[in-house]
Formats: structure tokens, sequence, C-alpha cells
């Protein structure tokens, strides 16, 4: 089995397009969307079009929910002034452009997904959010202590939980005991299609194969990877420049950061 996870497009159709092209080389069982499609660039109606289009299971970020809603309010953990100014017309412009159509579907998207992975005898629950099982805008960071990501694991009834909505992709390998054997969970972020901030402006997606039903009893049965894919940066790039948002989005998008 394998299947195709993608998060936090952001509006960039450049990139889309791209990560759909490698995405279909790959040729997966299925193909599933972490949210945040829109904000901070100029294609948020054909961003969504296209996911509606291919009929992907999608769930909403926080900025879906903030723009379905109509609100100003991404949900977004702006630090500085001037990053909280950015925001505002980010948000402001989006509203200002999205169709009643690309808005209803947004609103639409529910918050989690979940898959019963393998036999009855041997299952693994497979659980996708945006940000966290507990709230749609929690950041979840390479540095979170395995604890704390096996106890919120634990809590929701995950063996395997996919997010995104830092940008930045990773795959934690969590261990724990159950019942005297070792087990093991896997906590996923899937990176950004269209807002890298990881350094490396590419496109990023992952791809999960697994062939059996042993993924939570051993270390190595669920395979991740991570799969950077190249697009036109400087046509969103410039895209950004000639709308009304800020220009500093064009340099984000150069820089992968």
């Amino acid at each position: 089995m394998t299947i195709a996870v993608f998060s936090d497009i952001h509006a960039n159709l450049p990139a889309l397009e791209a990560v759909f092209e490698e995405i279909d080389r790959h040729n997966p069982d299925m193909i599933f969307c972490l949210g945040d499609l829109v904000g901070y660039a100029p294609w948020p109606n054909e961003v969504a079009a296209m996911i509606r289009q291919r009929r992907i299971p999608t769930i909403a970020g926080n900025y879906d929910e903030g723009v379905g809603l109509g609100s100003d309010d991404c949900g977004c953990a702006y630090t500085t002034d001037e990053d909280r100014e950015r925001g505002a017309l980010s948000i402001a412009f989006t509203n200002a452009v999205v169709t009643d159509r690309t808005r209803r579907y947004l609103r639409s998207l529910p918050r989690h997904l979940r898959l019963d992975l393998g036999s009855r005898a041997c299952r693994s629950a497979m659980l996708m959010v945006h940000g966290s099982p507990r709230r749609i805008n929690e950041y979840l960071f390479d540095d979170r202590p395995d604890a704390s990501l096996l106890r919120m694991m634990e809590a929701a009834g995950a063996d395997v939980m996919l997010f995104g909505h830092t940008h930045k992709p990773f795959h934690r390998v969590l261990e724990y005991e159950r019942d005297g054997a070792i087990r093991y969970r896997h906590a996923i972020n899937v990176g950004s299609v269209g807002k890298p901030k990881d350094g490396d402006p590419r496109a990023c997606f992952a791809l999960l194969r697994w062939e059996d039903d042993l993924i939570g009893r051993e270390r190595t049965a669920l395979e991740v990877e991570f799969v950077r894919v190249a697009y036109d940066v400087e046509r969103a790039a410039r895209a950004v420049e000639q709308s009304p948002l800020p220009d500093a989005f064009a340099g984000m998008l150069r820089r992968g950061r």
C-alpha cells in the first residue's frame, strides 16, 4: 500500500501543479490533503478547484477555516508586528478574491480524517490532522519530546499521526511498551507544498508505504519518504509581487523560509 499526503499549499498553483505531476508518477493507492489550501499567494480558487476536481479527501487547515467563515483571523501565530500586518493583508486579500463556491468548500472541510489499517487481529489507526488532534493551529515541531507526542497520540487513539502546519517535514518513530511488548507509533509532519520553511524552496509531500499489518509492532514496517519537487518558484514569486500581497512573501518563496 502506498499513500501520498500533502499539506499547506497556500494558494501556490505552480507548486501544486508540479506536486501532482510527481504524485501521478508514483501512482499511489490513495492521496490525502491536510489543509491550508489558501493564503499568501494569488491562486486560492484555482488551488481549491484542482483539489476538488481530483476528489482528494481533504481536511481544513486554520487558514481554510478562517476564510471559510469569512473571518479576518487565520489563527496564525505571528510573532512580530510586521508579521501581523502582513498577515492581515494576506487574509484580507484572500477573503476579497475567493468565490462563494470556494468559501463554501473550505467551510465544508472536516478537521480530522481517520483510517483503520491492517487486519482485525493487528489493526493500526492512522489519524490525519492539520496542527494537532487538540487544536487546528497547534505547532508540532521536530523538537517536541517523545513523551508529549506519545501522550497526544494515545489520547487520540492514533498509531500513525499525519500533520502539517509548521511547513517543516519530519518523521519520528516513537517507542513504548504495552503488555510487556515493545510497540511503535509514528508522528509524521508532511511539510509544505507551497510555502516551505526549512530552507529548501522546493515543494514537499510525503509518500507512505507498507506491505503488511505490523505498523505498530515492527519499527521499520512503515516507510516514509519526503519527496522534494522543483517548480517554477519565480512564476509564483512574480505573481505575488504583481498582486496586492506583500512583496516579502515572494522573498520567502525564493528562500524557502
